[in-house]
């Protein structure tokens, strides 16, 4: 089965060839040490489990600087909220449902973690003006982060269970947001099921078509009990597994298929196993370490916007990305040294290929790169065309977090948060929170004038009584909005609040007074998020014209990358947001209702694009620029670049499409955004850009593309990246 020399005749052999050997030939220890670091992997993962939590407000913004007060002057009421909701086909206060409703409140107080219960017939203000609405509040002595989900869970149980005989009951609020049940699976089994049928397409081997899947998922299941971890330590929400494997799986089946795409190729020329594997490690291997190398330096530039859970979503990805790259440069290996010759031993009839070349007189890709070719500004026009139109809508784009509202409808915390929309309108889902201080002893003419002001300004709905602390040195006034926390109209009211309202009022008092809550500190949020988008794209941009111009030894490709990389995450923004937040197609979607963009999906969906995006743009420009080099013909070597990396591109697009694609099949709205989001901008990317709008300009340009000054050779570092494109027969 071996060479006596497996690395002989191989003068491109590199560091990466010797690794896959190395794995290749000790295959049975890197199969057992990879099987048990998953074992370990997961078994510490039910030891610890993970703590993943919505909290989306940052550390330095007004809204936590009011909740920092509000736990330092009011420590009994330093947690988070539940809101108990009850609805009756009558009056809740007729005596029976009022007496059911007192009974079941009753039993809350004592739980563990419940510092109070107000009740709704103790207070003003928690029962609909039609009457059959009403609602209890439980006060929790600790922030939902750390609040044990036992605690919770025993409120729930709790109140569910001692509902009376004709109440609806629901309840409500981040702390219940925490113990929802989290669906995983569905939509990855879809994904993954359309890639299994690509594979096969392309392959017509089982086997060849299984070893893709089974690194990616080993790695990813591994990247789970890694992130359990992370949740420990940094802010991460509930959706950052899925989005994690969203991302792995994409990229992880992608790097495989390039890696056995090759090996394949290198056994059909008449190599041995091993040298095929050192050949394949060698080529496709160093342009998956390249990729995922890029990936993963993108995703390390969200830690600069320095918001907790942004880090912890990156991380998660960044885990997602590491594992499936070390898969496939170590456990793929690996397992092609077990297959050998076999991997097309078990094929489908009629579907299996020889890799034969795609640079063929009649094939489809040869064909298509000479029609590009004989029409290059026509193409490159309308490909231009396209782009712009599904980019326009991103200039209306409104970044905003999703509050409750977005659900899936069968959630409790959907359920209530339509009750009460219903019964007190939608603002009193997200009240504002006002924390007040003085110097020494507040006095109650501050507080009043700032209830009377905000009672006066419009887009509140009401204003509660001010509430003060023992040491009477701080007040709570709490501010409900007449819109919903995600609408632009309360976004307006907290910037009009703090900017107009508060500042005449409390000027010369030696008060302060600070507007907070969930509501506040999404907004600060967002606000913080969307200042900074022009600046990670910036960077990102700059990032990709140094790395391509070391690559590639030229001006001009490095700036039509970045145009371009430009234009079809444009061409995704402007999807999500016709789809997302015009509504368009919301129905074939399943969105549920138009919403707002959460402001970290345009920073996430760059910086995981602009890694994936390079991934084409190197493998399509190598094999253009290995030919330029050999011939010192452009348009032979766009069209013959094109012509011999078309297939592989448009089989590893795929791939992708399907499994962010699948996304949209799920319930979780925020991760249908982000799957529509990346399966959009990759099809426009491997489609248009890069096999339409690519070629033309490139056909255009002429000798321009491979312009560079001397003096610039001289100072830019150099970047080999050796890429051998192969065609998968698909």
């Amino acid at each position: 089965m071996t060479s006596a020399d497996p690395q002989a005749g191989l003068p491109n052999v590199n560091r990466l060839g010797r690794l896959g050997h190395w794995c290749a030939t000790r295959r049975r220890t890197v199969l057992a040490t990879w099987l048990a670091a998953l074992v370990i992997i997961t078994a510490l993962s039910f030891v610890f489990h993970g703590i993943f939590l919505n909290k989306f407000g940052g550390s330095s913004t007004e809204s936590s600087r009011a909740q920092r007060l509000l736990g330092q002057r009011f420590p009994a009421q330093a947690g988070d909220e539940a809101q108990v909701v009850f609805q009756t086909a009558g009056s809740v206060t007729s005596p029976p449902v009022r007496a059911a409703i007192t009974r079941d409140l009753a039993g809350l107080p004592g739980l563990a973690h419940v510092v109070s219960v107000n009740s709704p017939f103790t207070s003003g203000g928690q029962i609909s003006p039609n009457g059959h609405i009403a609602y209890g509040i439980v006060q929790f002595d600790q922030q939902t982060a750390t609040l044990p989900k036992a605690a919770i869970q025993s409120v729930v149980d709790k109140a569910l269970h001692n509902a009376g005989p004709g109440i609806t009951v629901v309840l409500g609020g981040s702390p219940i947001e925490k113990i929802q049940p989290f669906t995983f699976g569905a939509s990855e089994g879809v994904g993954i099921l359309a890639a299994i049928i690509i594979l096969l397409l392309a392959f017509g081997s089982i086997i060849a078509m299984g070893l893709p899947i089974v690194t990616a998922l080993l790695a990813i299941a591994m990247a789970f009990g890694v992130l359990d971890f992370i949740s420990r330590f940094v802010t991460v929400p509930t959706f950052g597994s899925e989005l994690a494997a969203m991302i792995g799986i994409g990229v992880g089946i992608d790097y495989a298929l390039f890696i056995v795409t090759r090996y394949r190729q290198g056994l059909h020329d008449g190599k041995e196993p091993e040298d095929a594997i050192v050949a394949a490690l060698s080529t496709s291997g160093r342009a998956v370490l390249f990729a995922g190398c890029t990936v993963v330096i993108s995703l390390v530039g969200m830690f600069l916007l320095g918001v907790a859970f942004v880090v912890g979503l990156a991380l998660g990805a960044i885990a997602a990305v590491v594992l499936v790259m070390a898969s496939a440069l170590t456990l793929l290996p690996a397992l092609l040294g077990f297959t050998g010759h076999a991997i097309d031993r078990f094929h489908l009839p009629h579907l299996l290929r020889k890799g034969e070349a795609a640079t063929g007189e009649h094939g489809f890709w040869w064909r298509w790169s000479r029609l590009i070719q004989r029409r290059p500004l026509l193409a490159g026009a309308l490909s231009l065309i396209v782009l712009v139109v599904l980019a326009l809508p991103l200039f209306s784009m409104h970044l905003a977090f999703t509050d409750a509202g977005n659900d899936p409808s069968g959630q409790m915390t959907r359920k209530a948060y339509d009750l009460l929309a219903e019964g007190f309108g939608p603002g009193s889902n997200g009240p504002l929170v006002i924390a007040i201080s003085g110097q020494g002893q507040l006095g109650t003419a501050v507080p009043d004038q700032l209830r009377t002001a905000m009672q006066h300004t419009p887009g509140v709905a009401f204003a509660v009584p001010p509430s003060y602390n023992p040491a009477h040195d701080a007040a709570v006034l709490i501010v409900i909005p007449t819109t919903s926390p995600q609408d632009l109209r309360t976004q307006s009211l907290v910037h009009r609040l703090r900017s107009t309202v508060i500042p005449p009022i409390v000027h010369g008092t030696g008060v302060s007074a600070l507007v907070g809550g969930e509501t506040a500190a999404a907004v600060d949020s967002s606000h913080g998020l969307s200042h900074r988008l022009p600046y990670v794209i910036g960077g990102v941009v700059i990032l990709s014209f140094l790395l391509l111009m070391a690559v590639f030894r030229s001006v001009a490709v490095p700036i039509k990358a970045a145009v371009m990389n430009l234009l079809s995450v444009g061409a995704a923004y402007g999807v999500i947001v016709a789809v997302f937040q015009w509504g368009w197609l919301g129905s074939v979607v399943g969105i549920g209702k138009t919403a707002p963009i959460d402001p970290w999906v345009p920073l996430m969906l760059f910086t995981i694009l602009f890694g994936l995006s390079m991934d084409y743009e190197v493998f399509l420009l190598s094999r253009v620029r290995e030919e330029w080099r050999r011939t010192g013909d452009n348009a032979t070597a766009v069209a013959d670049g094109l012509a011999t990396t078309g297939r592989v591109i448009t089989a590893a697009a795929a791939i992708m499409v399907c499994v962010f694609g699948s996304f949209v099949l799920g319930d979780v709205r925020v991760l249908k955004l982000f799957g529509l989001g990346l399966a959009t901008a990759v099809f426009v990317d491997a489609t248009l850009v890069r096999m339409v709008l690519v070629p033309s300009t490139m056909e255009l340009l002429g000798n321009a593309n491979w312009w560079f000054p001397h003096w610039l050779d001289r100072v830019v570092p150099t970047l080999s990246v050796e890429v051998e494109s192969e065609p998968v027969a698909a």
